[in-house]
């Protein structure tokens, strides 16, 4: 019989695959859509950027309301908006208007951030000694969704004309449905204050989870750790106090917002700089296929190193995954014509650092601070990240028309360096992995 942490990290796993098919099914024509009511080409990339920034956006309130209310309230709360939003570009492209239609991918984005937030949900369900593994499990299920969710785009299609509608609008009923699916899955979650699995006082898994919570990243005693009488959650101001006067805690926060901006960065201007080198559409997507697959299909291998060798390991190494794909960036810009296999390998390899950044970083974050301060600057990373990528995306368009894709890969560089300022600043307060 499944134990209770098994049967909720399920309830996790089956509500993020729907909700990443979700977020896939509609992403392909999001563009198309924005470009059809328009009639805007530069409108295109809009949708997208809409869709980042409402999940920067919801990201720390849904974290607020975890924290007040437990994780199964806010993330059923995060997808059932997600599904609203599908519904509301539905409208906007029947009624072929673009505020509406922006309305409604914004608030697709909550799905995002429900999805990230989940995560930690599986972090606060799983055992002491492996949490970087249950965080990495829930972030692989996205793989499955991720990779379904094109699929559906033909099919929806055929839907949407079925129903008398745009059929580039009909990835979104299957969008909307699959995000309700998410939403009930999260229903159906235990109670809990973060959504963790409560333990009984004296219990080996108690203990662990006290001696886990008991020192800070810096190595000191963490101020303010959960005592009786004090309130689990801090407020906004005094968690971001908590985060900036430690390097680790710190660290932990950049390494999650750089490597969503150098993914975005790097990510978004890829196919337009194909386009211009003159490559079919068919080699587009098989790079895109290639990226999102080095972004989730690893991340369990990366669970099990942060578990056994520390988080900082992990980001040590996917340090050196960016830099390799800065180079091969930087070598594919200066050649006299773009490699398809160049291309190929500096996106996998993106996607692999992200996916190190993410869990090494989201594992850092959640071990170095206190109970107290954990849900509050869970939110405040995924809202930044979110937000940073948005920027990037917005910055990323200018950036190549002025320098072509030698400067996307110079700007990657240059986040890159701010993350190693920060992270040699906090490894002399680091500890090894126990």
């Amino acid at each position: 019989m499944p134990s209770p942490r098994a049967v909720q990290q399920a309830k996790l796993i089956t509500a993020q695959l729907f909700s990443g098919a979700g977020i896939a099914s509609g992403y392909a024509v999001g563009g198309l859509l924005a470009e059809q009511i328009t009639g805007r080409t530069a409108m295109a990339g809009f949708a997208q950027m809409s869709v980042i920034l409402g999940a920067g956006l919801v990201a720390y309130p849904l974290a607020a309301l975890a924290a007040r209310t437990g994780r199964r309230t806010a993330l059923t709360l995060g997808f059932g908006i997600g599904t609203f939003g599908a519904l509301i570009v539905l409208l906007g492209v029947a009624l072929s208007f673009l505020p509406l239609f922006m309305l409604g991918m914004m608030m697709c984005g909550s799905a995002t951030a429900a999805g990230l937030q989940a995560r930690y949900a599986a972090v606060d369900f799983a055992d002491p000694a492996a949490t970087g593994r249950a965080m990495s499990l829930v972030v692989w299920a996205t793989t499955v969704g991720s990779v379904l969710g094109p699929n559906f785009t033909a099919p929806g299609a055929r839907l949407g004309e079925a129903l008398g509608m745009n059929p580039l609008a009909g990835p979104y009923v299957i969008s909307m449905a699959a995000f309700a699916i998410a939403a009930i899955a999260a229903s159906t979650l235990a109670r809990g204050l973060t959504g963790g699995m409560p333990e009984q006082p004296g219990t080996e898994a108690a203990d662990s989870a006290r001696d886990a919570s008991a020192a800070d990243g810096d190595g000191s005693p963490p101020a303010g750790a959960a005592r009786p009488g004090r309130r689990l959650g801090l407020g906004l101001g005094e968690a971001l106090r908590y985060a900036l006067a430690r390097p680790v805690p710190l660290f932990a926060i950049v390494t999650i917002i750089t490597g969503q901006m150098m993914m975005t960065n790097v990510m978004v201007m890829t196919p337009v700089h194909m386009d211009h080198q003159g490559f079919s559409l068919g080699s587009v997507g098989i790079v895109v296929s290639i990226h999102i697959a080095g972004m989730y299909g690893l991340s369990p291998l990366f669970g099990w190193m942060s578990d056994r060798w520390g988080p900082g390991s992990v980001i040590g190494v996917g340090t050196l995954v960016f830099a390799v794909t800065i180079v091969l960036g930087v070598v594919d810009a200066l050649a006299a014509r773009s490699s398809m296999v160049l291309l190929s390998t500096a996106l996998v390899l993106l996607g692999v650092g992200w996916s190190m950044y993410l869990i090494g970083g989201s594992a850092l974050l959640t071990r170095s601070v206190p109970p107290e301060a954990k849900v509050t600057l869970q939110g405040v990373s995924d809202s930044a990240m979110n937000l940073g990528g948005a920027l990037m995306a917005a910055m990323a368009g200018a950036v190549l028309g002025l320098g072509g894709f030698l400067w996307i890969n110079l700007m990657a560089t240059f986040v890159l360096v701010i993350a190693v300022v920060f992270a040699l600043r906090a490894l002399p307060h680091m500890r090894p992995a126990r």
